[in-house]
């Protein structure tokens, strides 16, 4: 059986038979260059800039974003959108005609600096021994820390900006955000009249260390005029508990916590206050998964990804992350590889599965806002346009235009996310590129096990690993 894989030399072959049949147009193979211009120097915060490169022969040059999760760029135009801060890699090729043979590629960098600002939320309103939190965020993304500068009055948690009133005057939160730098300052009032504590607002539970432990927390408490002694942590339905003195609080789950919320209660030197409302068990993961692909050593097909699973209502969200092209990049590996990397941010499918006596679902994101990926066309082996497996990986609307769809597929274990997965498990993950780094003729490179799907990928690649940690 021939592989996909090898459909470039066989057409190769065949060209050079019908040469020498003195059968189609003859090709001199003359040789060209591609320069580029002076490379554009975009201001900080400007998305656009032109390159502009020229062939010897006079033919027109086509440009591609070597790093298109920083920059994309318009193949016959040059215009170069900036997407995040960073080094923007743009390509120049010519692919030659009946006279000129196909010039060597030639590359030129563009620097994208995007600088925003922070923003404030609303200021939380405290009396002494009270908490509340700060939120502030920066206009491109990035993640603020927090940190107080009166801790006479007040302290800040750096990683959430929880505030802990301490005693009388201003309290004064900076916000930051790389060498950006904020500041909001909000009054601190006397403690009310000693009473109950309030009921805590704004929970929220994380995964814990281990299986069958969760950390909660909250975001605001009106402490009654007296310092918190402790708190008591209940889930709904029955059956999870804990305390502490601090939080998060650490609770413990019969088994899973998985179909747990969680309810928090403070109490001080008069008692025990009411229950907050539940919160949500929410937990942000970070995944790797590896495609070996033996065609293309050292290089394999890489997804490094992040999603978020809410175990109480059984969800999994906002599956995003990067998918490595291994046709292209040098002799060096993942993770410090130069293989182009495509930007895969659209979770549009969350499968519920039972695999190897695990419950969990397979859970797909993809290049475009679409499935469309492979043909649906049932002659050759079409089902619903990007079931792994399926079409005999032509692309979607082959041979029609390619849209140039990529995914990922990957095991969440509703009960233990950072379990090891089993071989089971690893078979039912797929990944699929049809950008034009992983095409062959009309065929995607793709990663599928026999065992999960019935086929080895479209050059032999086939998943290996998953290793998932909570961020």
């Amino acid at each position: 059986m021939i592989r996909p894989a090898h459909h470039r030399l066989l057409a190769a072959l065949a060209a050079l038979a019908l040469g020498g049949c003195n059968e189609g147009p003859r090709i001199e193979g003359l040789p060209q260059t591609i320069a580029f211009g002076p490379a554009p120097r975009p201001a900080v915060n400007e998305s656009t800039a032109t390159v502009t490169a020229t062939a010897s022969s006079g033919l027109p040059v086509l440009y591609g974003s070597r790093t298109p999760d920083v920059c994309s760029v318009g193949a016959g135009t040059g215009l170069v959108r900036g997407r995040v801060s960073g080094r923007c890699t743009i390509a120049a090729s010519q692919a030659g005609n009946t006279r000129y043979a196909a010039a060597f590629p030639v590359t030129q960098e563009v620097l994208f600096t995007f600088q925003g600002v922070i923003e404030f939320g609303p200021a939380p309103s405290l009396r002494v021994y009270d908490l509340g939190t700060v939120t502030a965020v920066e206009t491109t993304g990035q993640s603020v820390a927090y940190a107080g500068t009166t801790p006479s009055s007040c302290s800040v948690e750096g990683a959430t900006g929880l505030v802990a009133a301490i005693a009388p005057g201003d309290c004064t939160v900076v916000a930051s955000a790389g060498d950006l730098h904020a500041t909001q300052t909000f009054v601190i009032a006397p403690a009310a009249a000693p009473t109950v504590p309030g009921a805590p607002s704004g929970v929220s539970a994380t995964a814990g260390d281990t299986q069958g432990m969760v950390k909660v927390r909250f975001g605001a408490l009106e402490a009654g005029g007296s310092p918190i002694t402790g708190y008591v942590v209940s889930s709904v339905p029955a059956g999870a508990s804990g305390t502490g003195g601090s939080l998060p609080v650490t609770a413990t789950c019969p088994n899973s916590c998985t179909g747990y919320r969680f309810v928090v209660a403070a109490t001080n030197s008069v008692g025990k206050g009411p229950s907050s409302g539940p919160g949500d068990i929410v937990t942000r993961y970070a995944v790797l998964a590896t495609f070996r692909e033996p065609d293309t050593q050292p290089n394999d097909s890489i997804f490094v990804g992040t999603y978020t699973f809410n175990a109480s209502a059984g969800t999994v969200s906002a599956l995003r992350g990067k998918l490595s092209e291994s046709m292209t990049g040098g002799s060096t590996p993942y993770p410090d590889d130069t293989m182009t990397w495509l930007t895969l941010d659209h979770q549009l499918s969350a499968q519920p599965v039972t695999l190897d006596g695990a419950d969990g679902w397979l859970v797909t994101t993809f290049r475009l806002d679409v499935t469309d990926t492979f043909t649906r066309d049932p002659k050759m082996g079409g089902t619903d346009g990007w079931a792994p497996g399926s079409g005999n990986a032509l692309h979607f609307g082959y041979p029609g235009a390619n849209p140039g769809n990529a995914y990922a597929m990957i095991f969440v274990n509703a009960a233990a996310p950072t379990a090891a997965p089993t071989q089971g498990q690893i078979n039912r993950m797929a990944y699929a590129d049809c950008t034009p780094g992983g095409m062959m003729g009309g065929t995607c490179m793709t990663g599928t096990s026999e065992q999960g799907y019935g086929t080895f990928g479209s050059m032999g690649g086939h998943p290996v690993s998953q290793v998932t940690t909570r961020q």
